[in-house]
C-alpha cells in the first residue's frame, strides 16, 4: 500500500504515511507530517510544522496551520478552522516558532465549520459541535456546543452521548476527573 495523490492534488512533504490519500486541490506542504491510513479530503491545506497522526479524517476545505498537531483517530469536519496566532495583523510578520500551539487529542471530533481559537487542547474522545467557536480547552469526552462553546453535555467514545448516569448505550462507563479535565472510564463495556 503506497501514499494516492489524486492527479490534481499537490503533496510535498516525504513525510507521509502508508495508505494515506490526498485528493484533489488538496495541498500538503513541504515540511508537513501525515500519519499512515489519513484521507485528505478536496480543498484542505497542510501547512509545514502541521502534524497529524495516524487514521485521521480530513474532510473537505480544511486548513491546518504550524503549531497544530492532531493525534490518531480523529475526524476533522467540513470547513473546520484552526488559528495560530493570537494577535494577528497584516503588517507584522509571524515568523516560523512564534506560532501557538492547538492540539486535538486521540479519537475527538471536530464538526462542520467549527472554529478553535488557539491555543487550546481539545481532549480525547471530546466532539466540538458544528459551527462552534472553541475558546477554552475541552476536556476528555466534552461535547461542546454554541459561541462561545459551553459543555452541553458527555459523549462516549463510540460518539454516542452519555445519560445522566455517565453510561453509554453501548455499555461503556465513565467517571469525573476533575472540572476541566473530563471522564474517564471507569470499566469495560457490558455486553
Amino acid at each position: 500500500m503506497s501514499v494516492f495523490v489524486h492527479p490534481r492534488g499537490l503533496c510535498e512533504s516525504s513525510d507521509v504515511g502508508e495508505g494515506t490519500r490526498v485528493w484533489a486541490f488538496a495541498h500538503v506542504m513541504d515540511g508537513a507530517t501525515v500519519g499512515p491510513g489519513c484521507n485528505i479530503g478536496d480543498h484542505a491545506f497542510v501547512e509545514s510544522g502541521a502534524r497529524l497522526g495516524a487514521n485521521v479524517t480530513v474532510k473537505n476545505g480544511v486548513f491546518l496551520w504550524r503549531g497544530v498537531t492532531v493525534e490518531d483517530d480523529v475526524f476533522l469536519g467540513p470547513g473546520c478552522v484552526f488559528t495560530n496566532d493570537r494577535r494577528p495583523r497584516a503588517w507584522i510578520k509571524q515568523a516560523a516558532g512564534e506560532e501557538v500551539a492547538t492540539t486535538v487529542r486521540r479519537g475527538a471530533t471536530i464538526g462542520a465549520n467549527a472554529t478553535v481559537v488557539a491555543p487550546r487542547v481539545v481532549g480525547p474522545y471530546a466532539f466540538v459541535a458544528a459551527g462552534a467557536v472553541v475558546v477554552r480547552d475541552v476536556g476528555a469526552h466534552e461535547l461542546v456546543a454554541g459561541s462561545p462553546a459551553k459543555r452541553i453535555g458527555w459523549v462516549c467514545e463510540c460518539g454516542e452521548r452519555l445519560n445522566e448516569q455517565l453510561v453509554c448505550e453501548c455499555g461503556h462507563r465513565y467517571r469525573r476527573i476533575g472540572e476541566y479535565a473530563g471522564l474517564a472510564r471507569w470499566d469495560e463495556p457490558h455486553r
